[in-house]
């Protein structure tokens, strides 16, 4: 009964995200495809940290590298913007495969501050290789053409586009969530509870944990190939350490032990951020002091504290 429930408010959500643009104003559609990129964003980091329980403060460095990838491609080759997604999901891969590879086998905050550090290397190359990237300029001029696959759409339509992100979003989350339940799923589970454990039933816990990196980079950097065309520009703030700080508060704020924490909590930072902006000034004060409050009182996140007391409802 209780799966069927959440079936059918997943269904009667996943309807009115189709329906949105019918029915909503142009700014609702940007805020909408805003939260789902930054949904996924948050979901690829919540299989390294909820999944495998290594907190990563580096995160950023896929999804700008993504956006780059992106940007570069339509500026200087104009590629259809499938393929640029495809390159920006390998280049997210492989800077993780790399970076993980040197930081996996440290553990805690060790594998946080040296991911920070490797992160902060990746911006400072970003924001000082002027001849390829641009500088703190970035890039931009690009247009967005054909999407490919034969499929003709008016990508500089906010609903087209909007459309187009709500497809990618919900079959790469899909694939995530096969990952996370599939046996290399629960073996991660296995390795952020005792890792120690995992170990010696002779499974090779960093190559595990490096896999799971580098999967979850492959899907940060998808999320940064769709916000450039997005942005209309892939610029080195998104590679900022800042830029890394908002999937943890995303994924920690809608609940890291659900898989659809991640969405909500997106959903719920950029709706709280617009809102705030709009009514004041001193928004980062505001902001800062409303999540403070919902992290302190919603210990499992919005979403985990919900279903809780959903259930001892239904008891």
């Amino acid at each position: 009964m209780k799966n069927a429930i959440l079936m059918a408010v997943f269904v009667v959500v996943l309807a009115g995200l189709v329906l949105l643009p019918w029915f909503t104003p142009y700014f609702y559609i940007f805020i909408a495809t805003e939260i789902l990129i930054m949904g996924l964003f948050a979901a690829s980091f919540n299989l390294i940290f909820g999944y495998t329980g290594m907190l990563s403060f580096g995160h950023a460095a896929f999804f700008g590298i993504g956006s780059y990838a992106t940007a570069m491609l339509l500026l200087h080759l104009q590629w259809p913007l499938v393929y640029c997604l495809i390159a920006s999901v390998v280049f997210g891969a492989l800077l993780a495969l790399v970076i993980g590879f040197l930081s996996v086998r440290l553990n805690e905050v060790y594998f946080a501050m040296l991911t920070l550090a490797f992160g902060m290397m990746v911006f400072s190359i970003a924001h000082q290789w002027r001849s390829v990237t641009n500088g703190s300029d970035g890039i931009a001029g690009f247009t967005v053409g054909e999407f490919g696959l034969g499929l003709p759409l008016t990508l500089g339509n906010p609903a087209v586009y909007y459309h187009v992100v709500l497809v990618i979003v919900v079959l790469a989350s899909a694939l995530l969530y096969l990952i996370g339940r599939s046996s290399f799923g629960m073996i991660l589970q296995a390795i952020r509870q005792n890792a120690e454990r995992v170990s010696f039933c002779g499974l090779n816990v960093r190559a595990y944990r490096l896999a799971a990196f580098t999967i979850g980079g492959g899907f940060a950097g998808l999320a940064g190939g769709l916000m450039a065309p997005f942005l209309r520009v892939a610029s080195p703030e998104m590679l900022h350490w800042s830029t890394s700080a908002e999937p943890v508060l995303m994924s920690i704020l809608g609940g890291t032990g659900y898989f659809l924490g991640p969405f909500v909590g997106s959903a719920i930072f950029i709706l709280l951020e617009t809102w705030i902006t709009s009514i004041t000034h001193a928004w980062m004060l505001v902001l800062g002091i409303v999540l403070a409050l919902m992290v302190m009182f919603f210990r499992r996140g919005v979403l985990g504290t919900f279903l809780d007391w959903w259930q001892e409802r239904q008891r």
